[in-house]
């Protein structure tokens, strides 16, 4: 449980990285977000999520 909470620690602190570090940057970048469709947004997200969970697999093997 303790490794469980340092990663998702540092995801968080990957995730919040832009908006410390380019807030005036972040706002034009969301609002282009807004415009893209969800079925992209969903394809997206998937996508990232078998990347991450190749990775997670290869690095504990």
């Amino acid at each position: 449980m303790r490794y469980f909470l340092c990663v998702i620690g540092m995801v968080m602190i990957v995730e919040g990285l832009p908006y410390f570090a380019f807030p005036d940057k972040m706002k034009p970048w969301l609002q282009k977000l807004m415009a893209v469709p969800d079925r992209s947004l969903r394809r997206m997200g998937f996508g990232l999520m078998v990347v991450g969970l190749l990775l997670v697999y290869w690095g504990r093997n």
